[in-house]
């Protein structure tokens, strides 16, 4: 059985063990607010400029200008499509392509206009998220004073959306009706013009770049009664049918073919380092407005 009256002698006790306690955790806080969460910081913008840097990579000596990149197209299982794109930053700027007909063994060779560019809308918008992260960081330089854990929290979780949006754009292509490629821009790029049954699609999956061609066919009336348009998705399926000018088609081929494009797959490393940091230094404060209740963390 306990004594009551050593208890309450003990009290003051642990009470000033308590307050030493949360005095070593206040000055362990503040030193986190003002030194460590400042490092954590610089190294997002250093990892972040790196990926900015990427997406603009700069010929030495030509003022800036952004590198070309050439990337041959291949599959180890399609040999109908075959073909050099040309990449300068977010701008397909040149594509020669050579399609093999399934019929006719005939080969088509198609090439972007040299007027032409196709702006790869993923890579424009992924450097836009990952610019708006940056924009982020630099409001809070070295002199500003973090005042509460959930004012850095705050910070974290908008650099953090920026960063998911930015490899959002990059692993997740966006979906497309049959129709709303084949009267895309893109069907406006080439020379000779593409032929009425043939369609093709370029987008960013990961760090590659595929190419989607598509073969067509002419449906008869009389085979169109039970006729369901195919709906929304990044890769159409042969057998897909559509609608357009009062004229009903389906998809006989499909050739899906892609390189990689190594700056690409720098950049989501550098997204999912930085996501960690982000979280890491979540985590950190967490553990302090777990022990501090009565502070506004």
């Amino acid at each position: 059985m306990l004594n009551p009256q050593r208890s309450l002698s003990e009290l003051p006790k642990m009470s000033a063990a308590n307050q030493v306690e949360r005095a070593v955790m206040e000055e362990e806080f503040n030193w986190l607010l003002k030194e460590e969460v400042h490092s954590v910081l610089k190294q997002l913008q250093d990892i972040l400029k790196e990926a900015s840097r990427r997406f603009s990579m700069p010929t030495t000596g030509l003022d800036g200008q952004v590198k070309q990149e050439n990337f041959i197209l291949g599959s180890t299982t399609v040999d109908q499509v075959k073909g050099v794109l040309t990449l300068q930053g977010e701008a397909l700027t040149q594509a020669d392509i050579n399609l093999k007909v399934s019929k006719s063994s005939q080969v088509l060779h198609f090439q972007f206009r040299d007027d032409k560019q196709w702006k790869l809308q993923q890579i424009q918008d992924a450097r836009n998220h990952v610019n708006q992260a940056l924009q982020l960081l630099s409001s809070r330089d070295e002199s500003y004073h973090f005042k509460t854990g959930a004012e850095v929290n705050k910070l974290m979780d908008a650099v953090m959306l920026q960063l998911t949006r930015a490899r959002n754009r990059l692993t997740t292509p966006a979906t497309m009706t049959l129709p709303e490629l084949a009267t895309s821009g893109l069907m406006k790029m080439f020379s000779p013009p593409m032929p009425g049954d043939v369609m093709v699609n370029f987008y960013i999956n990961l760090s590659k770049l595929c190419l989607a061609v598509y073969q067509l066919h002419v449906l008869q009336p009389n085979t169109t009664k039970n006729f369901k348009p195919a709906g929304s998705s990044v890769l159409h399926n042969p057998g897909s049918t559509f609608e357009l000018n009062n004229n009903r088609f389906e998809v006989s081929h499909v050739h899906k073919v892609e390189c990689v494009v190594p700056w690409l797959n720098d950049t989501l490393v550098f997204f999912t380092i930085s996501l960690q940091l982000c979280q890491q230094l979540k985590d950190k404060i967490s553990v302090f407005s777990s022990l501090w209740n009565y502070r506004p963390f």
